[in-house]
């Protein structure tokens, strides 16, 4: 394959009114290990490895597009959150991240509980052996059929969302003659500082019950009446993708501060507060995110500062992290197919997958890294933005970043940070076939989720 420089379209950003990078990066070459996964590194050759083994192997084994995701990266994450909050504390991997048999397998042998929202996560969860009672239920609206799987197989925990739920919970525990330990989400009045969409505890919006104008305190009012409820304390969740503790702070002050007024009208100490997950990751190197010894200090120490204020025991603290033990993980690997400079602007790089991979910059104008793998380059750098091969002017992977300018079809690129919400938000736009995840540990790989074929494709049109 010819390597012969393209015409590539400026050198520097600053000619761009939007984008992230406002200079091109002083190595190409340099996998930040901020944003890679752990066992990633270029070998004598320049090839990019993951667990000892070349992309460009990989690529032939595998194809592309794929995910490769590190198992030593991810087990050791759950680990560390783990150890950072201790046995005093809970910590819930959440689901709807990246969620498969294999991942449920880790989570249970790392000691981490699971946080599902729907009743296909709660079906993968059971059928690889995750014990019910280590399990949260999720969700806005859950269907009574999915509540009664739950209670039936007795879930650790029930997040009640709304008046309604309280009800049907409560319904459906009593008829299987069960009591259910239940959570109360609430939705505390903070803006997180992140992505409208993804950003979930100020009150215009779909989940939990507010607690102005007293609308949480009357769901606990409602949940201590019903026999087939348990409440065990009180949900909150702020976001996603969030750097700054300062909103964790102010949500745990008024989660406790609901907690002391339930103990002043009914005299009960709510034994649990969960603060959620949302916790960021590196998707570029300016992204500067918190180890989890550091959050766990920083939670407990605020909420132990707020009961101590209030007067109330402390609660076990649960957290629910899924992007940020997943997200850094894992890669996807896309080979280039055509090169389109344009004069002035930029260089559009087309890769074989696209928005049916990897919804999130479309949808959340998320900002990824992206490197040529298969080689090293010392060619110039161009200003690139690399985008699907979708009927859908919106297909962009990495909207604005710094590729060689010798790319050249027949390369491989891969994206870094891709673990979380990349295969789980995958679809079949343009009947594109849904990539493989590929775990790679200790100079092995094997595929945890193959990659759809045209008969599955076609296994559901009935004609």
């Amino acid at each position: 394959m010819s390597r012969s420089a393209h015409p590539a379209g400026p050198r520097h950003a600053d000619v761009l009114p939007e984008g992230h990078y406002t200079a091109p990066p002083a190595d190409l070459n340099t996998l930040d290990p901020k944003v890679w996964a752990r066992t990633v590194a270029r070998d004598e050759q320049g090839i990019a490895t993951i667990g000892g083994l070349r992309v460009t192997d990989l690529a032939e084994e595998f194809g592309t597009p794929a995910y490769f995701l590190d198992e030593t990266d991810f087990r050791a994450r759950c680990r560390a959150w783990a150890e950072a909050f201790g046995a005093d504390a809970d910590v819930f991997y959440a689901g709807k991240a990246f969620l498969s048999r294999a991942i449920v397998r880790w989570l249970h042998e790392e000691g981490l509980n699971l946080d599902v929202c729907s009743g296909g996560e709660l079906a993968t969860a059971l059928s690889a052996g995750m014990p019910a009672e280590r399990i949260a239920f999720h969700g806005n609206n859950k269907s009574e059929e999915e509540i009664r799987r739950a209670v039936e197989v007795g879930v650790g925990r029930i997040v009640l969302d709304s008046f309604q739920e309280i009800v049907r919970v409560a319904h459906v525990a009593q008829s299987l003659g069960k009591r259910q330990r239940v959570q109360i989400r609430v939705t505390v009045g903070v803006e997180a500082h992140t992505h409208e969409f993804i950003a979930t505890a100020h009150e215009d919006q779909k989940f939990g019950i507010a607690l102005a104008g007293g609308q949480a305190a009357e769901a606990v009012r409602r949940a201590l009446r019903l026999d087939g409820l348990e409440l065990i304390g009180i949900h909150s969740h702020i976001g996603s993708q969030i750097f700054d503790m300062a909103g964790f702070e102010v949500s745990a002050r008024r989660v406790v501060q609901l907690l002391a007024e339930v103990r002043d009208e009914h005299g009960v100490e709510l034994p649990e507060i969960d603060l959620g997950g949302g916790l960021g990751i590196a998707y570029t190197s300016e992204d500067d995110p918190r180890e989890p010894y550091e959050i766990a200090k920083a939670l407990g120490e605020i909420v132990t500062r707020e009961c101590e204020a209030a007067g109330l025991r402390t609660p076990r603290i649960s957290v629910e992290p899924g992007r940020a033990i997943v997200g850094p993980t894992a890669f996807t690997l896309y080979r280039v197919g055509t090169i389109k400079p344009l004069d002035g602007l930029r260089t559009y790089v087309s890769v074989d997958g696209g928005m049916s991979d990897n919804i999130r910059t479309a949808l959340y104008d998320a900002e990824y890294s992206v490197s040529l793998v298969s080689r090293v380059s010392d060619a110039e750098p161009m200003l690139s933005r690399v985008v699907g091969k979708h009927c859908e002017s919106g297909d962009i992977v990495v909207r604005d970043a710094f590729l060689p300018a010798d790319l050249a079809p027949g390369d491989l690129i891969a994206v870094p940070a891709t673990g979380a919400y990349c295969r789980s938000m995958a679809s079949n736009y343009n009947h594109a076939l849904r990539p493989p995840v590929v775990a790679v540990r200790d100079g092995e790989a094997r595929v945890i989720v193959r990659r759809e074929t045209e008969e599955d494709l076609l296994r559901l049109d009935v004609g």
